[in-house]
């Protein structure tokens, strides 16, 4: 049986992957290659298909849909330790209907998409991990949408600082304010006021 060196990026990887064998680690690290992107490279372009599943150690991203008439509306940000993409699009073999952006120089560990899938399907505890990552998402998504629909502001700004302190110095706050569905004026005016 072929092993393979646990680098630091890799060890990781293999943090969150609990429950593998260390032969089932083996097939699935085999499938991973480490890439750097710099400060805004488009990753995945929205109508295009999401070939890759990244698990990022350097960096941070964000996935937002761009309407016809030029607005956005940031849905994710992603960083160092998580896995990112497109992956709804990824995981049905649909075509994007958003964009994959790097906000600043990023590292990432990157497997192709089908591959991931066909090993998800053959080892039981890669599924288990899927299914519950799968499950956290939407859990983490649909509180979003109730917070995006029903809080004021002040108190969307407030949930975000105390969930999510370290974001507010590493991305741009028009990102931060766009992702809360916040006005930027408002959001500056918020960062004044609000202390946490």
């Amino acid at each position: 049986m072929k092993t393979i060196a646990i680098t630091e990026e890799f060890l990781n990887l293999k943090n969150m992957m609990k429950g593998l064998s260390e032969e089932e680690w083996v097939t699935f690290s085999e499938i991973w290659t480490k890439k750097t992107y710099p400060k805004g490279s488009l990753l995945t372009m929205q109508g295009d298909p999401e070939n890759y599943i990244y698990f990022v150690l350097e960096g941070i991203q964000r996935i937002y849909h761009s309407y016809e008439d030029g607005k956005e509306a940031t849905i994710i940000f992603s960083y160092p330790y998580s896995f990112s993409g497109v992956i709804d699009a990824a995981l049905t073999g649909t075509p994007s209907r958003y964009f994959f952006e790097t906000l600043s120089s990023s590292t990432f560990l990157k497997a192709p998409a089908q591959k991931f899938l066909e090993l998800s399907r053959t080892i039981p505890a890669l599924s288990g991990f899927v299914q519950n990552a799968l499950a956290q998402n939407i859990k983490g998504l649909l509180e979003k949408m109730v917070e995006v629909q029903s809080l004021k502001s002040e108190e969307k700004f407030i949930r975000f600082m105390q969930r999510s302190p370290h974001m507010l110095h590493k991305v741009p706050q028009r990102y931060l304010a766009n992702y809360l569905g916040i006005d930027p004026t408002n959001f500056s005016k918020l960062m004044n006021k609000v202390s946490i």
